[in-house]
């Protein structure tokens, strides 16, 4: 994935990054991880980007433990310093994480995470996403899915169009997904889709659960 994926994100303080989308969606995610998460066990987080909702998150849900990851190294100077002010004893240090990889650093989950990432990166990433997330939850627990999403029975809204257009414009990789086509994907590789719910600012949370 290129570095390129973090052009929303700007400097805050010394290594630290700040995401204003992420500071305003972080609540509303919150809200509905309160239905979706297991009440207890791992989450691994993959795509954290600035840290800024591994930090919420963890501060949100103190009985879960919580394993930010990513990719890119100034992402991951970004998580580390901001897990070093927030002192939450449940927020582990983050780890490099290629979702495309077959090589995982975790072993096992008891709920996967990731944010605004499948339209950041190419279809691949996506797919890798699908095969570690299957391969490391058990029967039933979460895989959850946060961004901006097309569906075939409703109309996009013109400024995920706009959006979708854009991020071609950067990256012939890039794009908004289907959710059909994630889902179908997903269902090949033994997680079912169980539920979706609207967002703010035409975004979507998808669940689904390994079978």
């Amino acid at each position: 994935m290129s570095d390129e994926r973090r052009f929303y994100e700007a400097r805050a303080a010394g290594v630290r990054r700040s995401a204003p989308a992420a500071l305003r969606n972080r609540e509303p995610i919150a809200d509905v991880l309160s239905d979706w998460l297991p009440s207890s066990g791992l989450v691994l987080e993959i795509a954290s980007g600035t840290g800024e909702h591994a930090v919420h998150f963890a501060n949100r849900f103190p009985a879960l433990e919580w394993q930010p990851s990513d990719i890119h190294p100034d992402a991951l100077a970004s998580i580390a310093a901001a897990r070093e002010e927030a002192g939450l004893p449940n927020l582990r240090a983050p780890v490099v994480l290629d979702a495309a990889s077959a090589d995982w650093p975790v072993e096992r989950a008891d709920a996967v995470l990731s944010s605004n990432m499948v339209h950041i990166s190419p279809w691949a990433s996506a797919l890798g996403l699908i095969v570690g997330s299957a391969r490391l939850l058990a029967q039933g627990a979460p895989l959850i899915l946060y961004g901006p999403w097309l569906t075939d029975d409703t109309p996009p809204a013109p400024s995920n169009l706009d959006f979708d257009a854009d991020l071609r414009r950067r990256d012939r990789e890039w794009g908004l997904r289907k959710v059909e086509d994630f889902t179908g994907a997903a269902k090949d590789a033994g997680l079912r889709l169980v539920e979706t719910r609207a967002m703010p600012a035409n975004n979507m949370m998808l669940l689904l659960a390994r079978c």
